[in-house]
């Protein structure tokens, strides 16, 4: 059967799209025959174990699933269907009934079990969340009085050219207004802003207000998670309380490490499984998930990407997610990941469970306490399978800080410092105040259809990528050594718009490719893997 075709694409209520979809999927395709039991003859019904066999052959042979997908889960979801009456007996009973691997008997009620889905305009206004202001609607800083209001502004125009002559008409005092410098809120909204800009367009989504309550987001947690970094990219914390305990530490470093582990450690038969048992009864005790209920939603949206050819930007999309949770969360969520992909990788790691592979195992044990939503869902399970398994394959892609959105932040907080201070500082012809550069103008568009959102959506990120490269050449503020590391950042992140800028490969005819280092996440060290690192 080919059934893996159709994936659900980022949006509200993705979770019950899901269980639609995958309802509709079984009761079309479910093979349906005659029966005898007890003397009886029952048309049009299966048994539990063929329904078992058919339903987890297409889970994991779904997009939205994958292979990952346990027989035991495929039992637990039938389960489910019985209990939402998608399935009942041939006796007609579900809801209380209980559902096993065997040859009892089952079919189709008559009633549609698709779930609804809500209509946005029938939300309550209990749950309406007023959108917190952003450090683009501030016109008093972004915009010149002078301009009308109800002037329209052109999109892909340089803002400097745009606002220039403007700039130039405006009385001295004017121009005094607008002077100021930029705020520590200011800052935390730029990170806040440029993050959650870079998401929405990976996601594809026209508004993240689809997928995410804005007002849970901390732009401190994301600040803290790219700048408070080992070497080795993990987060450090300041406060300890929140830490993981050392003899949690203790514990996933020597299965980490295995067999290499403190020597003064007792060493005994099934030693491993009980070391891993205390790791997981740990991680099962924290009152909330790694990924936290706040982005639940989130993360279940970024499963519509987890594509084979979509894998780099699922990747990116991951990266830009796991820097909004808090971060002690995070700091444990890179630990677990790291000894996860370790023990999966090891092959002198003892079996840890008689009838499990290791590798299915370290999916299936800690994808509860990485991923759960607040309320009852009844794809929780399966879904949380799909995304710490992609989680675990790429963790160390995933889980590093994205030096290209520290680049484009940093780049434009110092663009921004810069025009708040007098060129030169020095006097105008007049012997005024000093002359100030142009605040750039920020156009919001107008809302437009889903085909012409997709359609635009290339041509105005690689504008964008195109804009930040010529002001990589031009800014004046960097040196040579600097400007070389960032141009080198901009090609492996996007060689086309690279090579198109510079066809023959080289920023300058007289001089070559820059030569830099390799990041450090690269080298491979030889040295005892450490989880603290």
């Amino acid at each position: 059967m080919n059934m893996s075709t159709h994936v659900i694409t980022p949006g509200p209520y993705r979770a019950t799209k899901l269980w639609n979809e995958v309802t509709r999927l079984f009761r079309s395709g479910m093979p349906l025959r005659k029966h005898r039991q007890n003397f009886r003859h029952h048309a049009s019904c299966f048994t539990a174990s063929a329904a078992v066999d058919w339903l987890h052959q297409l889970l994991r042979s779904n997009n939205n699933f994958g292979p990952d997908v346990t027989r035991q889960q495929t039992v637990q979801l039938l389960k489910k269907f019985l209990k939402n009456h998608v399935i009942e007996d041939v006796k007609g009973r579900w809801g209380t009934e209980d559902l096993e691997d065997n040859n009892v008997l089952y079919r189709f009620p008559s009633t549609s079990p698709l779930k609804p889905i809500p209509c946005p305009a029938q939300a309550s206004a209990s749950s309406f969340v007023r959108r917190r202001p952003s450090f683009r609607d501030k016109d008093d800083f972004f915009k010149f009085r002078s301009i009308k209001k109800n002037e329209e502004t052109l999109e892909n125009v340089d803002p400097a050219l745009q606002t220039q002559q403007e700039g130039l008409n405006q009385p001295v005092e004017e121009q005094q207004q607008q002077r100021r410098e930029l705020t520590a809120e200011d800052e935390q909204e730029i990170w806040r802003d440029i993050t959650l800009t870079h998401l929405q367009r990976i996601l594809g989504v026209s508004s993240l207000h689809e997928v995410l309550e804005l007002r849970c987001i901390n732009p401190q947690n994301i600040i803290h998670n790219m700048t408070k970094v080992n070497k080795h990219g993990v987060v450090t914390l300041e406060d300890k309380t929140n830490d993981l305990p050392h003899w949690v530490l203790s514990a996933m470093k020597s299965l980490a490490n295995w067999p290499k582990y403190d020597s003064d450690q007792p060493s005994y038969p099934g030693f491993e499984r009980d070391v891993f048992k205390t790791v997981s009864d740990y991680f099962y005790s924290l009152p909330r998930p790694l990924l936290t209920y706040e982005l639940y939603e989130l993360f279940i949206n970024v499963l519509g990407i987890l594509q084979p050819q979509c894998e780099r930007v699922a990747i990116e999309a991951l990266q830009l997610c796991t820097l909004l949770l808090p971060p002690a969360s995070r700091r444990k969520l890179q630990l677990l990941m790291r000894m996860m992909s370790r023990i999966s990788q090891n092959v002198d790691m003892p079996r840890l469970h008689p009838a499990i592979g290791t590798r299915t195992l370290m999916v299936h044990t800690f994808s509860g306490c990485i991923l759960s939503s607040a309320v009852e869902c009844d794809l929780d399970e399966l879904l949380a399978t799909r995304l710490v398994s992609f989680l675990m394959d790429h963790q160390q892609n995933i889980l590093s800080v994205p030096e290209y959105l520290l680049s484009a932040i940093s780049d434009h907080i110092q663009y921004l410092r810069t025009v708040q201070v007098p060129v030169d500082c020095g006097l105008n012809n007049d012997g005024g105040d000093p002359v100030c550069v142009p605040v750039p103008m920020y156009a919001f568009c107008k809302q437009i259809s889903g085909a012409e959102f997709e359609q635009q959506k290339v041509e105005s990120s690689q504008k964008a990528m195109e804009e930040l490269l010529e002001m990589l050449l031009t800014d004046q503020n960097l040196n040579e050594k600097d400007r070389r590391k960032k141009l080198k950042q901009f090609q492996k992140q996007y060689p086309d718009i690279y090579s198109r800028r510079f066809p023959s490969g080289r920023e300058n005819k007289a001089e070559g490719k820059p030569k830099i280092k390799p990041p450090l996440l690269n080298i491979r060290k030889t040295k005892a893997f450490s989880i603290r690192s």
